[in-house]
């Protein structure tokens, strides 16, 4: 498949109230996830995943208004909802009905309330089964020449659950409960690049933070057709050029220099994983390789990158 870098982006953030026919599960046939004591909603269930959670007593579903509403008290606190969603989660698990619990991880992420709170954790390969907003670093690292940047691309290895052997950022990951960004890009980059910490402590440039709404498909494991708002915090790392990235486990196969056409080539022919995808346009923007001169569709392009979210979110963006 080939394209420009609109439809790139456009497969990434890919949910769009005016394209709901082309989904095979839209928030028209899905429920809304609230907690009781808070007017907001929280995610999106799909209505296939409704019917084969184990919800217990402490949930009220509403099928005529298609909300699933968490009803502890109303000062329950993030703990007691924690508990009860880890509950429900465990019985479903047990009894096999959702494949997405396989690659259960113990390790949780948050979900944010209006006010930038904690309203509770969620184990986190659940996060995408009630369509809760999630959170990551990106890390680009490049070397610079007489030819321009080139890009340090890593190649997921072939025996990864999620997008076997495409193309990825340098480093990347989930952005776990009470991590700091800057933490857990750290601790990615030392374990998936060998970089060091020293290194990223006083090289490392932030870069604007992405948000996309992200459907998932058949590559991402486990059921297809969830919801997955995403944040992503992202960086952009200039090493030295005896310096490279070298895989810390088994989750990389290799990495090598990309000059920015070749980064280009991959982008159109979808060889990267989604979210991966547009960090690295979010670096060719950031360097102004990409610009509002050289690309007609950049308006566009910028719309995808940074949407804004219906959902209580610590990330809103300003573009």
């Amino acid at each position: 498949m080939d394209g420009g870098i609109l439809d790139v982006v456009r497969e990434c953030n890919n949910f769009s109230r005016d394209e709901l026919a082309s989904h095979s599960d839209d928030p028209g046939k899905c429920y809304a996830f609230r907690i009781n004591g808070y007017d907001a909603v929280l995610g999106y269930i799909t209505h296939n995943i409704v019917a084969k959670i184990q919800w217990s007593h402490i949930w009220t579903i509403d099928h005529p208004r298609r909300t699933v509403t968490l009803a502890t008290p109303a000062a329950a606190t993030a703990d007691m909802r924690s508990r009860a969603l880890d509950d429900t989660l465990q019985a479903t698990k047990t009894l096999g009905t959702i494949s997405l619990l396989n690659s259960w991880r113990n390790e949780t992420f948050p979900v944010y309330g209006p006010g930038g709170e904690v309203l509770l954790e969620i184990e986190r390969c659940a996060s995408a089964l009630f369509g809760i907003v999630t959170y990551g670093v990106q890390l680009i690292a490049y070397v610079s020449d007489e030819r321009g940047p080139q890009l340090w691309i890593g190649k997921r290895s072939e025996k990864k659950q999620t997008y076997p052997g495409m193309l990825d950022s340098t480093a990347a990951g989930g952005l776990g409960t009470g991590k700091l960004p800057i933490e857990a890009l750290i601790a990615e980059a030392q374990e998936e690049a060998s970089i060091p910490e020293d290194v990223i402590r006083t090289r490392v440039k932030p870069m604007t933070p992405l948000t996309y709404f992200h459907i998932r498909g058949n590559k991402a494991g486990g059921e297809s057709g969830l919801f997955q708002p995403e944040a992503e915090y992202t960086y952009a790392l200039e090493l030295d050029p005896d310096m490279a990235p070298k895989p810390g486990d088994s989750e990389v196969e290799c990495f090598e220099l990309y000059t920015v056409e070749q980064v280009l080539q991959a982008l159109k022919r979808r060889l990267f994983k989604p979210n991966s995808a547009i960090a690295v346009v979010e670096f060719l923007i950031h360097l102004r390789i990409l610009t509002e001169d050289n690309e007609p569709s950049y308006r566009e392009i910028l719309a995808h990158l940074y949407s804004k979210f219906e959902f209580p979110t610590l990330i809103q963006p300003s573009i």
